[in-house]
């Protein structure tokens, strides 16, 4: 039985309101963080740290991937379940320790730096906090209580850098950038051990963790392959080229993943329970992932064209000119994170559905696809290699959407046709503000004419055509402002 549609509504709204707070919050803080900690440590040791965090983010998959999802997704789940995940967790996280730390001194040698040994064996602990973190995320997630997530992670975000800060001011160099990731997950636990106040029973169910790896499984697989994809551009130019370039390259696609993190991860988080809720309904479920690709793609565009336009005086004045080569890959980047929102609600869709195995088989064939891209641009020089993922990233959401054609009635040409106008109103936009740096050269100047110009644009023209997604947010607004 279905909630009922009024009440799921506010829920989605409220929970999108504190997720989207939780994460701006969050990446506002980082983001503050790391332009303090990027002036005073350099491009290097942020290449250093970016190799370092690829295993990290493959140990945790492992962790954090699969499990969480099937939690979220099973219609009852009861302590039990809870409790068997996370003792499970742990028992993983234990193995994957040793395995990074027998495997440190490899990964020294592979990258021709011997202090990656002892850096990777103490950032590895953080294993051990996302076990833990990802059993309370599911139970926030399933009750829609984001605002404990956003408490917690504020908090932890913010003592966690300055820790960071403190560290770099005492020259620790990377191992600063150490302190900081480490320490934003173990306070991350901590507080929502207090804020969640769950504790695990004394118990453990073989048949439970069964049940609940017959539908991850297939989960974790695909978000395996996921990160391993992601993070292999990062490790190819590690090996290939120097620290810095890998700095450079992470740098420029933090700058967009800061938006999307912060809205398209939000609109994730809260519709997957959202579409298990309504699973049953199809044209409902289908109406609730137009809305999402709609909403989500008319926000996103014209972020990632007017980032686009403004990325080299921004650079300039937040980074300083050291970080100007950065600029051409933040520009690339922004292209590949246009398409997050179709990527995402597509694949939430199935998820909600509990076809899982659908969702495997598409992430087969999009890492088989993004592979061959790479192996093949790698002789053309960086540049080519990073244009090719961004293309492969397009080519992705047709693969996504291909499936929901026949489980929702919602096809990849309907999909665009519904996000088309938002795309044609953010290239006008970002074409005419790009063009200001031909009259203004004022860094200060250029930036803030071009942000103030943007808005104006693309909210006049949305006015103007009355872009269905503008009168919808401007409803959302209104109804927050009522109550």
């Amino acid at each position: 039985m279905t909630e009922n549609p009024t009440s799921l509504r506010g829920k989605v709204l409220s929970g999108l309101f504190w997720k989207v707070l939780e994460n701006g919050g969050v990446q506002i803080v980082q983001f503050v963080i790391s332009l303090i900690l990027a002036r005073m440590l350099g491009p290097e040791r942020y290449g250093t740290i970016a190799l370092l965090l690829v295993f990290i983010a493959i140990a945790n998959v492992f962790i954090q991937s699969g499990f969480q999802t099937a939690l979220i997704q099973k219609r009852q789940v009861d302590d039990l379940d809870y409790s068997s995940v996370f003792y499970l967790g742990l028992g993983v996280a234990l193995l994957l320790y040793a395995v990074i730390f027998a495997g440190a001194p490899a990964v020294a040698a592979f990258y021709h730096d011997p202090e990656l040994k002892s850096m990777l064996r103490v950032l590895a602990l953080m294993i051990f906090f996302g076990a833990v973190v990802s059993v309370q995320t599911a139970m926030v997630s399933r009750k829609m209580e984001f605002r404990k997530m956003c408490a917690a992670s504020l908090f932890a975000t913010c003592l966690s850098g300055i820790a960071g800060v403190i560290g770099a001011y005492r020259s620790l160099g990377t191992w600063a950038l150490v302190v900081q990731q480490l320490g934003t997950q173990f306070l991350l636990m901590v507080f929502l051990w207090v804020l969640v106040g769950w504790k695990p029973m004394r118990a453990f169910s073989f048949s439970r963790v069964k049940a609940l790896f017959s539908y991850g499984w297939k989960l974790l697989c695909s978000s395996l392959l996921d990160t391993v994809y992601n993070n292999l551009y990062t490790m190819v130019i590690g090996r290939i080229y120097q620290k810095d370039v890998v700095g450079y390259y992470n740098r420029g696609n933090q700058f967009p993943q800061l938006i999307v993190n912060n809205l398209a991860a939000s609109i994730q988080a809260v519709m997957l329970p959202a579409f298990s809720a309504s699973q049953e309904d199809k044209e409902r479920m289908k109406a609730m992932v137009r809305r999402s690709i709609v909403t989500s793609a008319f926000v996103i565009f014209p972020m990632m064209a007017g980032l686009i336009a403004v990325a080299k005086p921004l650079i300039s004045i937040i980074l300083t000119e050291k970080w100007l080569p950065c600029v051409p890959f933040l520009q690339i980047m922004c292209v590949a994170y246009a398409m997050w929102p179709i990527h995402i609600a597509n694949l939430q869709a199935i998820n909600a559905l509990g076809r899982s195995d659908i969702f495997l088989k598409l992430e087969i064939i999009k890492k088989a696809l993004g592979l061959a891209v790479l192996a093949v641009s790698i002789p053309f020089g960086i540049y080519a290699m990073v244009w090719l993922k961004a293309s492969t990233d397009f080519v992705g959401t047709i693969i996504n959407a291909y499936p929901n054609k026949k489980l929702l009635n919602y096809s990849f040409l309907e999909q665009w046709r519904d996000v088309f106008p938002a795309l044609v109103l953010s290239v006008v936009m970002g074409a005419i503000v790009y063009s200001l740096q031909f009259f203004i050269h004022n860094n200060w100047i250029l930036l803030i004419a071009q942000i103030g110009v943007g808005v104006l644009i693309y909210g006049g023209l949305a006015w103007i055509f009355k872009i269905e997604s503008f009168r919808y947010l401007v409803g959302v607004v209104k109804g927050f402002q009522k109550r």
